[in-house]
């Protein structure tokens, strides 16, 4: 492209003639001489009095200023653009937790072992290996109450769906209900394990799943608080359980490093599924709405069943990984690494495109389950984190520690 088509007539004229000022102002005198001929110049004469002179020069220093005061712009820009929280998603669903933790929750003496939302209240259940469980309002941070009864550490806590009913379970080797809607009166005492009890889950409105160090998993039933069937076949402490929403499949994790998948009415072990390399935290079902994702990650079809409850399970695992498994085939689909160490617990986000694993590394990582890469890191607390929730209510997420803290995460 010629510089007919770029400039003006008088631009052009005016660069030329800059051109032949700087020609004869640095001595070059024959390509001056040639230059004025071309352009058709050759009655121009350099005269320090012309605008003309040192002109090009001058613009070109301008050129310099101009770009370091753009780069100068640049670096400002990027760093505000750090610092601004970023495009907030387009729905509330979408939401993720931000730093700094919103409240700190401080009551506990000794370690946080599980952090859990009542589903219909602005309520959270914290429990601890100083042997209590503590009440907080999730909206206010306020402490509202002391839950006693065990006389070891309590692993955790779980409500049923209309959050009537609260149970815990403990090192002390039982597992207690309590009346949340009388004032959260204990009103069963659940024996029959023989070590420690280390995760409770409700299995519909009238029975509970419960796993314990003893390497079984008991079904009870709450009305009698009568063990109705006992699952065998993990051969070290089962550490997790999880149900799906219609009761109708059980997964466990355990010490020795599997994954399972059970019939709670039959007691049938349906898959052992096995690639961790070290103890096994923590095991979830994945929810429906995340079905898309998982299936874009693995690179799976989508079936006639697309939708059927328990088609995938995520484990978080002390070898610093977290799991996605197919509980169809019962194969190792992806394998989440960026934790640098033990990772202890994960939730799913409501939207279904992410999960939020904790970690003894002190992290929160969130995970875009489409392309299994940590889309963001945030420092969580000071010591090990040992658990997280995701209220159902209001946008918040819970984290507790080894420090003995609850941090309250404000999502937008």
């Amino acid at each position: 492209m010629s510089f007919e088509q770029i400039l003006p007539d008088r631009q052009l004229k005016e660069l030329q003639k800059s051109v032949l000022d700087f020609m004869h102002t640095q001595g070059y005198t024959e390509s001056a001489l040639v230059f004025a001929r071309e352009s058709g110049n050759e009655g121009f004469v350099a005269d320090p009095n012309d605008r003309h002179h040192n002109l090009l020069a001058k613009k070109w220093t301008s050129v310099i200023r101009l770009q370091k005061k753009i780069m100068e712009l640049e670096s400002k820009l990027s760093k505000l653009q750090e610092e601004q929280p970023a495009r907030r998603p387009s729905t509330t669903t979408e939401w993720l937790p931000r730093p700094p933790a919103r409240t700190k929750l401080t009551q506990h003496r000794y370690p946080i072992t599980r952090v859990r939302f009542h589903p219909q209240y602005t309520v959270l259940a914290t429990a601890s290996e100083d042997m209590t469980v503590k009440l907080w309002d999730s909206e206010s941070g306020d402490f509202e109450r002391t839950i006693k009864g065990h006389t070891k550490a309590v692993q955790d806590v779980a409500f049923d769906a209309k959050g009537s009913t609260m149970v815990t379970c403990s090192a002390d080797l039982t597992l207690r209900v309590w009346d949340v809607t009388a004032d959260y009166k204990c009103v069963r005492t659940l024996h029959g394990h023989d070590h420690c009890v280390s995760a409770v889950c409700f299995l519909g409105a009238d029975r509970l799943a419960s796993a314990s160090r003893d390497r079984t998993v008991k079904i009870w039933d709450l009305t009698t608080g009568y063990c109705v069937k006992t699952l065998s076949g993990h051969s070290e402490w089962v550490r997790s359980v999880d149900v799906t929403s219609d009761s109708r499949l059980l997964c466990t994790a355990s010490n020795d490093q599997s994954v399972r998948l059970w019939d709670p009415a039959t007691g049938e072990c349906k898959a052992d599924m096995r690639g961790h390399s070290n103890v096994v935290e923590t095991a979830r079902f994945a929810p429906p709405n995340a079905y898309t994702s998982l299936r874009r990650l693995a690179g799976l079809p989508t079936p006639q069943d697309a939708t059927a409850l328990g088609l995938f399970v995520i484990s978080c695992s002390r070898d610093k990984t977290l799991c996605l498994w197919d509980t169809t085939t019962g194969q190792l689909l992806h394998t989440f690494i960026g934790h640098d160490d033990w990772v202890r617990d994960f939730v799913f986000h409501p939207s279904g495109k992410t999960i939020i694993s904790v970690s003894d590394d002190k992290t929160m990582r969130v995970w875009d389950l489409a392309t299994g890469r940590c889309s963001k890191t945030i420092e969580a607390s000071q010591h090990f984190t040992t658990c997280i929730d995701f209220s159902t209510v209001s946008p918040l997420v819970a984290t507790g520690s080894v420090d003995t803290e609850v941090s309250l995460w404000a999502c937008r």
